[in-house]
């Protein structure tokens, strides 16, 4: 544990594990190197049968055993946390180094009880992509984002997370949270999550597991889920311009298409790319001139002017053959 100097709130981060060696000791390193002073790290382990238990004892303050989900974990972690603040992070992301600094200064500053943290998703191969594409439309949107950092002492008022979820516990709090008027507020600090090689079959086992405690949700929290899948599509519009830069990844999302290997993108790499691909499509609806872009590929930021020959297409039409001075 990192006291800190006097005055300095103590943050306790809850971190659940199951078999997590790939991931576990670049998550908690990435705990242990914030610039906030005063930190307790906190690993609740499910029984892993990898080395995730000998890093995390060598890292962590504390680590316990507990289970038989992530929900039991994070609440077995905040009765044991000693902070006035917890911050839950799984063990497959990584902070930033100001994270809990610019977290706690955003609550501060707001007078918030609750504060939303930005992902950005790093990994390899086209889901890896699809899904990055899909988390940078959901930056900011507080009915599809959850708050990580939350004051300690109304995690315990409010019971903790709901231990019969799996998948939506995350949402559920939020939604109390909501419902009881405390005030919440979204940080510009950044949590890179490691989703190492997504497949098509993984994602569909873990959207399925995930999607069984969803009648369970709906019962709690009428109109919840209507509301979120409104916010998402609000976000997809919102968006629609970095969407249609990536239209590849956007329809392999829905469509379930495979695509060739690619290397992991370092996590930075990701994120640079992100920002100038955004600013770029901002860009490309008024200013010459245009970025070349393989089809799929990353913009090489070689200019070229539109073709004459691009023909206008209604969105999600088929060509008219009428001639049009930018992309259809």
């Amino acid at each position: 544990m990192s006291p800190g100097p006097a005055g300095a709130p103590l943050v306790s981060v809850v971190v659940p594990t199951r078999n997590s060696g790939r991931t576990i000791e670049a998550c908690l390193r990435s705990v242990r190197a914030q610039t906030h002073p005063a930190l307790e790290l906190i690993v609740v382990d499910n029984g892993s049968s990898d080395a995730t238990w000998p890093v995390a004892t060598r890292l962590a303050d504390v680590v316990l055993r507990a289970g038989p989900e992530r929900s039991a974990q994070r609440n077995a972690g905040i009765a044991r946390a000693a902070g006035d603040w917890v911050l839950w992070i799984d063990s497959d992301m990584e902070l930033a180094p100001d994270v809990v600094e610019r977290s706690l200064a955003t609550a501060r500053d707001a007078g918030a009880t609750g504060v939303f943290i930005p992902e950005a998703s790093s990994g390899s191969g086209f889901w890896a992509r699809c899904r990055a594409l899909e988390r940078r439309c959901y930056a900011g949107e507080p009915r599809i984002e959850a708050p990580r950092l939350v004051a300690t002492a109304y995690m315990r008022r409010a019971g903790g997370f709901a231990t019969w979820l799996a998948g939506t516990e995350d949402a559920e709090l939020r939604n109390r949270m909501l419902a009881d008027g405390v005030g919440l507020a979204g940080t510009d600090a950044l949590i890179v999550h490691d989703e190492g090689r997504l497949s098509l079959p993984g994602v569909a086992r873990k959207r399925f597991y995930y999607g069984r405690g969803l009648p369970a949700y709906r019962r709690a929290h009428p109109g919840a889920v209507s509301a979120q899948a409104g916010a998402t599509a609000k976000a997809m519009w919102r968006h629609r311009r970095l969407l249609a830069a990536d239209p590849l990844h956007v329809r392999g999302g829905r469509l379930g298409r495979r695509r060739p290997h690619r290397p992991q993108q370092p996590a930075a790499e990701i994120v640079r790319a992100a920002a100038h691909c955004a600013a770029t499509v901002r860009a490309a609806g008024s200013a010459r001139p245009w970025h070349r872009r393989p089809w799929g590929g990353a913009c090489t930021g070689e200019p070229t002017a539109p073709p004459d020959s691009w023909h206008r297409r209604p969105w999600g039409g088929v060509c008219t053959g009428g001639p049009h001075g930018s992309p259809g």
